[in-house]
């Protein structure tokens, strides 16, 4: 602090408010980022889609910050960073809310996702896990030979209905019927290569077009990260879900990818996403994102929490997906 000649009115020394200005730009920055992420650049690498998937991680860096105001005393740090608070707070906020209370007469169906890995060491304790775990519809990808006999001996007393093609499975409490491969295979990979599923579900609350999808891996590398076969899989399954016929669509897989990354705009564009939950599901061991996801179409995924680990490296989800009430007439519209 310096003393002004003549009185005892101090200000800040040049070097401190130096500091407090530091302070101030390193937040308006992290909330434009926030808040402007759709104008980053995808190009060259990805940028844009790397630094959406990590968005929610950008409260960690609001709190470091905090910190080091604090630690500096710089009120100008302090005052600048409200503005990524509200930002982050208006972006994320809502996934912190508790689940909301269960309500006897909603529509809703339970829905476990898992990604069961091909190398799963225990099969028959994954199996067994999201049978705890009692959701209405369970869908699995990377479900190989053998284990897929496995799975289909443990879940079949409480399933009594599943379809499988080629890696991805649904098993269901109600009739499945309609079932079909959806061909989300991009371009250059090779023939065979399926991971994708359609079939509509009689629930009690009427027809259900579900979809089970594993979107191809991503790559992170020198070069940034290596998207493109995953962004032409979700195009391609953003254009056959926005032709289903049936009003309520459930798609569940393991999108390698989060919410908030413009790799899966063509599906979040026309599918809700969950509203509370953060649900980090990889990798198992330090789960940093949520790629294992549950949208839906004509409801509400009210709520999306992990399960316990399995012999996966992902980590299972169960979400409450709330469909849309009846009519007024009280009858299922066609």
């Amino acid at each position: 602090m310096v003393k002004w000649a003549g009185g005892d009115v101090t200000a800040p020394a040049v070097g401190e408010g130096r500091r407090g200005v530091v302070v101030g730009g390193v937040a308006v920055g992290l909330a434009g980022v926030v808040a402007l992420h759709g104008v980053i650049p995808n190009s060259p690498g990805r940028v844009g889609s790397l630094v959406e998937s990590f968005l929610p991680w950008s409260g960690v860096a609001v709190v470091l910050l905090f910190v080091v105001a604090l630690v500096r005393r710089s009120g100008v740090g302090l005052v600048a960073l409200l503005l990524p608070v509200g930002v982050w707070v208006h972006a994320f906020g809502g996934l912190l809310l508790p689940a909301p209370g269960a309500d006897t007469g909603a529509r809703e169906l339970v829905v476990v996702q898992h990604n069961v890995s091909d190398e799963n060491p225990d099969p028959a304790g994954t199996a067994r896990a999201l049978l705890a775990a009692g959701g209405d519809l369970v869908a699995l990808e990377e479900v190989v030979v053998p284990a897929l006999a496995v799975y289909e001996d443990i879940l079949r007393d409480d399933y009594p209905h599943h379809v499988v093609h080629g890696t991805v499975g649904l098993w269901s409490k109600y009739p499945i019927r309609d079932e079909q491969l959806v061909d989300i295979r991009p371009r250059a990979f090779e023939d065979g290569w399926s991971r994708g599923l359609r079939a509509v579900v009689r629930t009690p609350y009427g027809d259900v077009a579900a979809y089970v999808a594993h979107l191809p891996s991503v790559r992170l590398g020198a070069g940034g990260l290596a998207s493109s076969a995953r962004d032409e899989s979700a195009r391609m399954l953003g254009e056959i879900v926005r032709g289903e016929e049936v009003k309520t669509v459930i798609l569940m897989g393991d999108l390698n990818s989060t919410v908030d990354d413009r790799g899966l705009h063509p599906l979040t564009s026309q599918l809700n996403v969950a509203e509370r939950g953060f649900a980090f599901s990889y990798p198992a061991a330090l789960p940093l994102a949520r790629i294992d996801q549950v949208l839906a179409r004509s409801a509400d995924v009210s709520h999306i929490r992990t399960l316990p680990a399995t012999g996966s490296d992902h980590l299972p989800v169960a979400a409450r997906v709330t469909l849309d009430p009846l009519p007024p007439s009280g009858r299922l519209a066609p």
